[in-house]
């Protein structure tokens, strides 16, 4: 790929696709590790002389076409002010009047999602903002797995195009693990649901040592190795698939491991009345929220023997404290292990955040579902694009 650090942009205008789908509470950003996973790769296009830098983001999943304050980009460029220490101006109409921007100045574009023919990669908007820039630099990993206008379009309509330090540190990395990792190694996948997972969670049996599936998933595995899950959500339609992943995953050797004890809640919330059950013990009307404390520490003691870890999505409700153990014990173990821990995915994240272990981590990648995408081997249109 072209990467900015060898690409001559002095003097030119600078138009980059950033990540920064953050969360927000009350008109605030409450978690900006992808923004601060932006700063360097701003930061090295001011140093390299660019004359001005554009950057488009998108926020949430407005309806095309439409502007709606509620996913207005407002609270993070407040927030990037902060960080940059000066304004970053919110640019609203840029499309049919591109923007003057000072020599030196950094401005923020409008939610792309606003804009009609984002989604659908339109060549009519792709040209749009392509006028904007003399050089393009994807740098959102995490939205590089969508041929859209601002990830695809674009980058095949200006004359310059390159991946940003983040897009390029988050390939090379993802290369390494797949090509050559250093083994024992452990993935680690969580979710809801296993349809949304299924196809990584097949392509790592190929590539791992030791599967352990996490949240709404294990449900389903555990449905398939004949236990009752009560209440709890999983997919009775992917059961015989879960089945025969263990089935498979027991022919090769590797382990598929699946909680022995499970903290159980009477309903969906924080004041839930909590209780730590056998598996083998979940009542119909009981529903799974974490793992229980022997499964958390048998998975705590698998994470200290590997050699590389690679983690997505938490194995319970951290969100509310009763039911936050579980994924508290493996977010201190990954940290404490000596192996290379790499962990992507918005809640997995906000996890590591949550339990002060972040820069404990030795990758942090900021895109769940190109993470995962590019871990099954599947070609990112965003990323093919650079090459």
């Amino acid at each position: 790929m072209r990467t900015l650090a060898n690409t001559d942009i002095q003097g030119k205008r600078v138009l980059m696709r950033l990540d920064l789908n953050v969360p927000v509470k009350d008109g605030k950003v409450t978690s900006d590790a992808r923004i601060t996973a932006a700063l360097p790769t701003i930061k090295l296009a001011r140093e390299k002389g660019a004359s001005s830098i554009l950057i488009m983001a998108h926020f949430g999943r407005p309806n095309e076409g439409e502007f709606d304050e509620a996913f207005s980009l407002a609270p993070v460029a407040a927030h990037l002010s902060q960080l940059l220490g000066e304004e970053i101006p919110l640019i609203k109409d840029y499309l049919d009047n591109p923007p003057q921007v000072a020599d030196g100045k950094i401005v923020l574009l409008e939610n792309v999602r606003f804009n009609k023919g984002e989604k659908k990669n339109c060549p009519e908007l792709s040209a749009k903002y392509a006028k904007l820039g003399d050089v393009f630099v994807s740098d959102g990993f995490g939205v590089v797995h969508r041929a859209q206008a601002s990830t695809v379009g674009v980058a095949e309509k200006i004359a310059v195009s390159c991946a940003g330090l983040l897009v390029q540190q988050e390939v090379e990395t993802l290369d390494k693990i797949l090509q050559n990792p250093t083994r024992p190694m452990l993935a680690i996948v969580g979710g809801s649901k296993v349809s949304t997972k299924l196809s990584i969670l097949q392509s790592l049996l190929d590539k791992v040592d030791i599967l352990i599936p996490g949240g709404g998933i294990a449900n389903t595995f555990l449905v398939a190795k004949g236990y009752s899950v009560g209440g709890s959500l999983y997919e009775p339609d992917l059961v015989e698939e879960a089945r025969q992943m263990l089935e498979k995953a027991k022919a090769r050797g590797i382990s598929i491991p699946l909680p022995v004890d499970v903290v159980v809640g009477d309903e969906f919330s924080a004041e839930a009345k909590m209780q730590v059950k056998s598996v083998e013990d979940v009542a119909d009307n009981e529903l799974i929220m974490d793992i229980g404390p022997q499964t958390a520490a048998q998975y705590a003691r698998t994470a200290s023997e590997m050699k590389t870890i690679v983690w997505n999505g938490p194995v319970g409700v951290f969100e509310f404290p009763a039911f936050a153990e579980g994924t508290k014990t493996l977010c201190d173990a990954v940290a404490k292990s000596t192996a290379f821990s790499f962990v992507g995915g918005g809640d997995t994240i906000a996890a590591v955040q949550q339990f002060g272990v972040s820069d404990k981590i030795d990758y942090i990648s900021t895109g769940g579902g190109s993470m995962l995408e590019y871990l099954e081997g599947k070609k990112l249109p965003g990323v093919e694009i650079l090459r």
